[in-house]
């Protein structure tokens, strides 16, 4: 019987802890301007529309988004072992690449319905799935923020009733000037409740990480105080929720499994280097 031709060796991804997310604070800064500005989105033969200040119209919305998913997916990139950050293909099921982090509308088929994240792993099915969420002033906070609550439980559930041991996780983004602090401290209880998923047989529609972010649109920063500091909802807490919930339910397995050739070769180079 003839032999096929020998498969090429697949180079493996040795993890690491996940870096800290970094927010670019100049873009951010950019961003302010705009939200407390009157110029809107263009139309597509390029005329600017007006919009109303201290808010964003719908797409500029959508595009702020963006400042958090790069971070993101930069993050979970250099966690995974360096690996690519690419665009999915349209609504394709599969990555473009098998060990690739997926930046943009990424597909999933959940269990409830198919729904698109903002950012995704998915080298054999969806390991780490994220979505951003944002509202952009004082009218839309108001009005909206039980249904986004809804909608964050429903995009948990939705991936964990068909995998359960895939990590979900959301950043919101809210303008200081346009939350109110009751409204502040009901969001804050609601979101710590919903972002406490421990493990792989834990309810699902708990996710494993949930960051809120309160800027400000003249200085470009995140508020240092909100949530406190001991809370999980800090987006600097966010990297401490994932990389061990990662480590807990895939270490070893591909394309992770030379992890334990690589810790046993740094443990030689030891050796050798105390001799």
């Amino acid at each position: 019987m003839a032999r096929g031709s020998p498969k090429t060796p697949r180079t493996p991804s040795i993890l690491r802890p996940m870096p800290s997310l970094i927010i670019d604070q100049n873009e951010l800064r950019n961003w302010g301007g705009l939200w407390r500005g009157t110029v809107g989105s263009a139309k597509k033969a390029g005329t600017p529309t007006t919009k109303k200040a201290d808010r964003f119209d719908k797409k500029q919305g959508m595009d702020f988004g963006m400042v958090f998913d790069k971070a993101f997916a930069k993050s979970l990139a250099d966690m995974i072992g360096g690996v690519d950050i690419l665009a999915p293909v349209n609504d394709a099921l599969l990555p473009p690449n098998p060990n690739c982090v997926e930046l943009g509308k990424t597909r999933i088929v959940g269990g409830i319905r198919p729904q698109n994240y903002d950012a995704a792993y998915r080298p054999d099915g969806p390991r780490v799935v994220y979505d951003s969420k944002t509202l952009n002033d004082t009218k839309s906070i108001g009005k909206n923020w039980q249904n986004m609550v809804n909608d964050l439980a429903t995009e948990a559930s939705t991936v964990h009733t068909r995998f359960p041991y895939c990590i979900v996780a959301f950043i919101i983004i809210l303008p200081r000037p346009a939350l109110q602090p009751a409204q502040e401290r009901a969001l804050i209880r609601t979101l710590e409740r919903l972002g406490s998923r421990g493990d792989e047989l834990d309810q699902n529609h708990l996710a494993e990480a949930i960051a809120l972010c309160v800027w400000d649109p003249d200085f470009g920063t995140i508020d240092p105080n909100v949530p406190q500091k001991d809370s999980i909802l800090r987006i600097e807490a966010m990297p401490e929720r994932i990389y061990p919930a990662y480590l807990d339910r895939y270490k070893n397995l591909p394309p992770h499994e030379a992890e334990e050739m690589h810790e046993a070769d740094e443990g030689e180079d030891d050796e050798e280097g105390a001799n």
